[in-house]
């Protein structure tokens, strides 16, 4: 029982929520400027209400990814739980200070994909959207995967592609624009890449640590 002790450090995803749930209230800082970071090219991107579906399961695939991770190499799944707090608590500062918005259109119709749409807009406000956290934490987990020894051409395949289609989702349902996914994953990019960094240097610093120790 002990090995699977450190899924626990997934009970911190609740308390995430909460943060976000706090950030995303337009009450909390009734004096300051909401911006907008629409471009032509986010415009041009229809609504395609069928996207929602990807766009809501994400978490759900995340813990899944992680737990995949988890179950393969413990050291894959430590880095991405760590860069997905570490992302998270950068967005919700950022949040905090820069609060952006997109402007979301109107719905027509009584199909369960447009009454799903409506409820992600009824629980969702329309800020906290730069960056993104859907696009970075999907970035996360092909970043995650790609650095693995335990990638092949059909994890590669699912994750990738999951990971793609949630991405591409936020803009096809008008939950982010193009700024909010590329900032997002450039975020997790370097937060990942630190943290492999950081573990490299460990790793060859304990064997010149073992060398003196011999010597001494």
């Amino acid at each position: 029982m002990k090995r699977f002790y450190p899924l626990l450090g997934m009970l911190i995803f609740p308390v995430m929520g909460w943060l976000y749930a706090w950030t995303n209230n337009p009450d909390l800082h009734p004096n300051q400027s909401v911006y907008s970071l629409m471009t032509d090219m986010d415009r041009a991107i229809p609504l395609i209400k069928v996207f929602v579906l990807p766009y809501s399961i994400w978490i759900f695939y995340i813990y899944a990814c992680l737990i995949y991770f988890f179950l393969k190499d413990p050291a894959v799944y430590r880095r991405a739980l760590i860069t997905y707090v570490t992302c998270a608590l950068v967005c919700y500062g950022i949040y905090l200070v820069f609060q952006t918005t997109v402007p979301r259109p109107d719905l027509n119709g009584s199909d369960p994909i447009t009454h799903l749409l409506q409820f992600i807009y009824h629980r969702d406000e329309p800020f906290n959207c730069f960056p993104s956290i859907h696009c970075f934490s999907s970035y996360m987990v092909m970043k995650a995967l790609y650095t693995s020894k335990f990638r092949n051409r059909r994890n590669q395949t699912l994750i990738y592609g999951m990971s793609m289609l949630i991405i591409v989702s936020t803009f096809f349902i008008k939950q982010h624009t193009l700024l909010d996914a590329a900032c997002g994953i450039l975020l997790a990019d370097i937060v990942y890449r630190a943290l492999l960094r950081t573990e490299q240097a460990v790793r060859l610093r304990k064997p010149k640590q073992m060398v003196r120790q011999a010597d001494m």
